[in-house]
């Protein structure tokens, strides 16, 4: 509704300058450095003064002209419905919103009902505002060795490098300080260098800071690190025939060098020593992803689609639930071979911007879809990794980084600064269903039946999800131990328990975990799918399929119902894989009975 406006409007003219007052912090007599305290510290703030012209407006009763509420604003335009609002009140702000203008025809306007508002004055005044600086910067690197992943090895000992900056002009970093273990350091300048030593399987944690000439310090950061010699050069007993080997380790929020193990920092657990299991790993190019597995599934499917001509072979090389025959995986191998391998250099991209392990994101395409980046059967699952509206939750909620990319292409940004969980019911069915349709590549006027584009984005999306996962992961482990995964579970078995979390969901991992823990029981994987519960024990063989690389046929997850088997009446396969919801008790008890090595998986 219009509002009865009298005044002019004046333009604003801003001017300012920074006034800092720089403290200094004391250290102790004894040359000990005292923990800052509030009251120690100085505030890492400056003071803005600017020259702005302020309006004053009156909202006046048409009745009797008395003032009914004064409002201040310090731009040119009419107080805004907040401002008013703000400055008189709930019942004042209805009354103006439902004020319409006066008849000037009435000539006496004292008979219009609500008020009005006027502008009565404008003054050029100096104000303060409070600006926060920024924080000093401190990073840690490595100085004589910079290992690369997967091994981390360093024919020497490195040095652990802490750096500081300080962002404020006329200051400077004058001590970085911390402790290596229990032992404490100190020293001068913005550059500390510690040599380090061999620690334990378990790697020592370095808690390190920066004091600022501002008066103040950095946030204080913690790196875990470990150093293990490798070898027999060692030995005190003996011959010596083994090079100098040692296998360095750094995880830190403020880590300066290769990228560490995907998910290790969110864990803060150490991979294995000596380098990852395959399944674990990403390889130097494409071609190394390669596979030539025979997928009974993805045949049918380009058969059906049109890909391939399979007309000389029984039922036209399809079993009756759409699955390719003996005859029609043969006829379509050439196909098979091609399609199965069309996404590995998208998959290392991926990995390359992600850290995702290439190796696992393809054996996990494999296992779910046979590589088929449409529709599973089921409009419920879709993509390379069969993504469903659970799958999508699990993304937008424990990837906050990829919900904060995702959700303005979908909502407005006003609606997605709340963060997923406090959106809406209708919004978060919104933006699964985005999310879910946006990786399903299906496309009736493409070639093949797949809209290539999205088929190479939803592998990105599908590696934002295992992100998302380990997030999960890390939650269910903090909140049954009260503890850092990686202190009570290895690298290699976190990333089962997130397959577990991805395949079986977060309530058939929580309870397991719960379970291990109640027993006393360390947190390793035989354990832990010990205690899965019943409904959940196919989660036991999805794990072993996708540690194994098997050429397995896709299954949804345990939830769904679909009225298709994957395995061929003719094995084709590399094995004889059964559907993982025909496991039963004893076939987990068989499985369970094997005298499994880390090898093996």
């Amino acid at each position: 509704m219009r509002r009865w406006l009298l005044g002019g409007l004046i333009g604003v003219l801003l001017l300012g300058s920074f006034l800092a007052s720089p403290m200094t912090w004391a250290r102790a007599e004894d040359g000990s450095t005292p923990t800052p305290t509030p009251t120690d510290r100085p505030i890492r703030q400056t003071i803005l003064h600017i020259d702005v012209d302020r309006y004053t407006w009156w909202l006046l009763r048409w009745d009797n002209n008395r003032v009914a509420c004064t409002v201040v604003v310090e731009h040119p335009d009419a107080p805004t419905g907040v401002e008013v609002l703000n400055a008189c009140g709930l019942d004042i702000y209805e009354d103006w919103e439902e004020s319409a203008p006066c008849d000037q025809s009435l000539g006496d306007k004292s008979t219009c009902p609500g008020v009005y508002l006027h502008r009565v004055n404008q003054e050029r005044v100096q104000k303060e505002v409070k600006i926060e600086l920024p924080a000093p910067e401190v990073w840690v690197s490595l100085e004589g060795c910079q290992p690369e992943p997967p091994d981390n090895r360093c024919s020497t000992i490195p040095s652990l490098v802490i750096s500081a900056k300080e962002p404020l002009p006329n200051e400077s970093i004058m001590r970085i300080q911390g402790a290596f273990g229990s032992e404490p350091f100190s020293c001068t300048g913005e550059t500390c260098v510690l040599p380090m030593r061999p620690t334990g399987p378990k790697g020592e944690t370095v808690q390190f800071w920066a004091d600022s000439s501002f008066g103040d310090s950095s946030q204080r950061y913690t790196a875990l690190v470990r150093v293990l010699p490798w070898g027999d050069f060692m030995s005190p007993e003996g011959r010596k025939s083994d090079p100098r080997l040692y296998y360095v380790d750094v995880l830190s929020s403020q880590w300066r060098g290769q990228r560490p193990a995907s998910c290790s920092d969110i864990w803060q657990a150490l991979p294995d020593v000596g380098g990852l299991p395959a399944w674990l790993s990403s390889p130097q190019s494409a071609d190394e992803l390669r596979s030539s597995i025979s997928y009974y599934y993805l045949a049918g499917i380009l058969i059906q689609n049109g890909a391939v001509d399979a007309g000389m072979c029984p039922n036209d090389g399809l079993q009756k639930d759409g699955v390719a025959n003996a005859c029609g995986v043969q006829v379509a191998m050439p196909e098979v071979l091609e399609w199965q391998n069309r996404f590995d250099a998208e998959i290392m991209q991926v990995s390359q911007d992600t850290g995702v392990p290439a190796q696992l994101v393809k054996n996990i395409f494999s296992r779910e879809s046979q590589l088929w980046p449409g529709l599973y059967k089921t409009f419920r699952e879709a993509g390379l990794g069969q993504l469903t509206s659970n799958g999508a939750d699990t993304v937008l909620l424990w990837n906050s980084s990829f919900f904060d990319q995702f959700c303005p292409l979908v909502l407005s940004r006003d609606a997605c600064r709340q963060g997923f969980l406090k959106l809406g019911e209708q919004e978060q069915n919104i933006l699964r269903g985005a999310l879910v349709q946006k990786v399903n590549a299906a496309c009736a006027d493409c070639p093949e039946g797949i809209d290539m584009t999205q088929a190479n984005f939803s592998v990105g999306v599908f590696a934002e999800g295992l992100l998302a996962n380990c997030e999960q992961v890390a939650r269910i482990v903090r909140n049954v131990t009260e503890r850092e995964p990686g202190q009570v579970s290895s690298y290699t078995d976190l990333w089962r328990f997130t397959l577990v979390n991805y395949n079986a969901g977060a309530g058939c991992l929580a309870e397991a975990v719960q379970t291990t823990y109640d027993n006393e029981d360390p947190l390793e994987w035989r354990y832990v799918s010990r205690n899965l519960e019943p409904a959940c024990r196919g989660a036991v063989k999805y794990v072993a399929d996708i540690v194994q690389v098997p050429g397995a046929a896709p299954t949804p997850t345990p939830w769904l119902a679909v009225n298709i088997t994957p395995t061929p009446d003719t094995p084709y396969l590399d094995g004889d894989w059964e559907d993982e919801d025909s496991w039963d008790d004893e076939d987990y008890e068989d499985w369970e009975d094997e005298d499994w090595e880390d090898e093996d998986w």
